[in-house]
C-alpha cells in the first residue's frame, strides 16, 4: 500500500514498474539512521584500533565475500594481488575481516596472502563501523558497505563489475574496479585523496521518523 523509496532513483524505478505515484514516498534510507546512531556508540565503546595497533587514516579496509568473487579462483587471486599492490604503493596495511566462506576458498584454491594483508576474524557491527570510519579508503564487494562508506564520507572502491547502489557512483563516493589487480590499483589512486564533499543521497538520518509520520497520516485518512 505504501512504498518508502530511499532515493529519487528508487522512486523512478518504482514508477517504471507501473506503481502509482500516490503510493510512493521518498524518505531516505533507515540505514542512515542506524549508522548515525551506532557511530556514536562505536566511538564510545570500540577499542578495535587499539587492539589492532592502527592509527586513523593509516590503513585500508577490505571486505570480499560474494560468491562471484570468492568462489572464482582468478577473481579472488586478482583481488588479493590488488590489495597487495596498494599496500606496497602506499606503505599501509590492508585489514581484511574475512568471512568463513572466503577463508575456506583461500585454502581450497591454495592462494598465498601477502604479509601486508591482515586477515582477521569477522567483527561485530560497532567495531566494523569504527574501522570503516577511520580507514583511508574501503575496498568491498558489499552493497551495504558501499552505502555506509558514502554516508560516513570514506572513499570506496567496489570489487565488482556492477552495483545495486548506483547513487554512490553518481555522487562519486564510489567507483567500480572489478577484480583485476591493475584496475583496482588505478581506482584506488583515483579515489584515495578524493575531497570528501559529496552529498549523501541516502537521506538525513530521519527516515524512520518520516515513515512513521506518513503511516499515521495515511491511517487517519
Amino acid at each position: 500500500d505504501l512504498l518508502f523509496a530511499p532515493t529519487k532513483k528508487a522512486k523512478e524505478i518504482l514508477l517504471k514498474e507501473g506503481i502509482s505515484q500516490k503510493k510512493i514516498f521518498i524518505t531516505g534510507n533507515t540505514i542512515v539512521d542506524a549508522v548515525f546512531q551506532n557511530m556514536k556508540l562505536a566511538e564510545k565503546k570500540s577499542k578495535i584500533l587499539k587492539k589492532l595497533n592502527l592509527k586513523e587514516n593509516q590503513y585500508f579496509l577490505m571486505t570480499a565475500h560474494r560468491a562471484e568473487n570468492v568462489d572464482n579462483k582468478e577473481r579472488l587471486k586478482g583481488i588479493l594481488k590488488g590489495a597487495e599492490m596498494i599496500s606496497q604503493e602506499f606503505n599501509l596495511p590492508v585489514i581484511y575481516p574475512i568471512h568463513p566462506r572466503s577463508r575456506k576458498m583461500l585454502k581450497e584454491f591454495k592462494l598465498a596472502v601477502s604479509e601486508n594483508i591482515y586477515l582477521i576474524n569477522p567483527l561485530g557491527y560497532l567495531d566494523f563501523l569504527h574501522l570503516q570510519k577511520n580507514a583511508k579508503l574501503i575496498l568491498s564487494d558489499s552493497g551495504g558497505v558501499q552505502e555506509e562508506a558514502c554516508i560516513i564520507r570514506v572513499p570506496c572502491v567496489t570489487l565488482r563489475d556492477n552495483t545495486e547502489r548506483p547513487e554512490t557512483l553518481e555522487v562519486k563516493s564510489n567507483i567500480l574496479a572489478g577484480s583485476d589487480s591493475g584496475k583496482i590499483m588505478k581506482a584506488v589512486k583515483k579515489m584515495v585523496n578524493l575531497k570528501k564533499q559529496w552529498k549523501n543521497p541516502f537521506g538525513n538520518g530521519k527516515a524512520a521518523e518520516e515513515i512513521i509520520k506518513i503511516i499515521k497520516k495515511t491511517v487517519k485518512n
